[in-house]
């Protein structure tokens, strides 16, 4: 797993999702032709990025005609993209703007670096400036100061480290938001950070705004989660008052063999609650898996309660009710 100890010796590794490599450092700004109906518009030079500034391009053969083709996406002044990008490509483009004493920060360092955050913060970047270089301005940039850079870089592109990145986000979005992030940066693949690493960072962030909803939040925090979904359940099921429920705890048979990771389990009750995704109707692979895996897990004396996306609400209510009930005719008592 990927973790701070790991990182600030300089070992670098991949993490998921197409994401880049992560690593800690010494701290220390088109092309075609004329259109027309008849007229064939001349490629990009092969040597461009997928992000440039107009400086590059300029130096590059693209001509001022060139950069104002409706092909290419203009993210920012100054700044040219060969496709729409999307939140995370943004951050990308603007990464080649940022000066001397700036940083990806906040919510924008967790989405470079892998993680979840909400929609509403996907629009713009976060950057923050050391100070006294004054908090970066324009359309589509969040601004913000810091004290010092952390020197941590996620594809080349320096960023606050991502458990401070969380810590930041403590004063600007909701309680489950915050736990979602957490999950999502502790997840089972390719986990970017470890429990540890954001208790540690709460404990540095005592003296600042938002301290109490981090601490609040890193303790429902849980590592080894697979989706924003599965920790979505996970909270409405202690929210409903169930006992906690072991994150995608290994179910064996009793020869010891492995049958599947359960996504919330009551190991002494023998009560499992999953979450389908899409794959589990799109895939016909999945589906039989699914038939197998369902099957041994009743002839083993599991009680399985599945829930999906159309179960919101009252729907959502009724499947933890059957988990509640499941449990209490296994013995547990609130």
């Amino acid at each position: 797993m990927l973790s701070v100890r790991g990182i600030r010796t300089g070992i670098s590794r991949r993490l998921g999702r197409g994401r880049g490599v992560i690593h800690r450092v010494g701290v220390g700004e088109g092309g075609g032709g004329d259109t027309g109906a008849m007229t064939r518009r001349r490629p990009l030079p092969a040597g461009l990025p997928p992000h440039f500034t107009i400086t590059t391009a300029t130096a590059a053969g693209v001509s001022p005609r060139g950069l104002r083709s409706p092909e290419l996406a203009a993210p920012f002044r100054g700044i040219r993209s060969a496709a729409p990008p999307d939140a995370v490509d943004r951050i990308r483009a603007y990464a080649l703007k940022l000066r001397r004493g700036e940083e990806v920060s906040h919510a924008s360092a967790i989405l470079l670096a892998g993680g979840w955050v909400p929609d509403r913060l996907r629009d713009a970047v976060d950057v923050s400036a050391v100070r006294p270089t004054g908090r970066p301005r324009g359309a589509g940039v969040r601004g913000h100061e810091t004290d010092a850079l952390s020197g941590w870089h996620c594809e080349g592109i320096p960023i606050t480290s991502p458990a401070d990145a969380w810590c930041q986000l403590g004063v600007s979005v909701t309680h489950r938001e915050l736990v979602i992030a957490a999950d999502s940066l502790l997840r089972r693949k390719n986990p970017i950070l470890r429990r540890a690493d954001l208790e540690a960072a709460v404990q540095r962030w005592a003296k600042r705004r938002g301290v109490v909803a981090l601490r609040a939040a890193v303790e429902r925090a849980r590592e080894r989660t697979d989706s924003v979904a599965e920790t979505v359940l996970r909270l409405d099921a202690e929210d409903a008052g169930l006992p906690p429920l072991e994150v995608n705890g290994v179910i064996l048979d009793e020869h010891g063999r492995f049958i599947t990771f359960g996504d919330l389990v009551d190991r002494e009750r023998q009560v499992l609650l999953e979450y389908d995704g899409e794959q589990h109707r799109t895939s016909d692979a999945q589906y039989a898996r699914d038939v197998d895996r369902l099957e041994e897990l009743a002839r083993l004396g599991w009680r399985v309660i599945r829930v999906n996306k159309s179960h919101r609400g009252p729907a959502r209510r009724h499947q933890l009710d059957r988990v509640r009930a499941a449990l209490t005719a296994r013995g547990w008592r609130p």
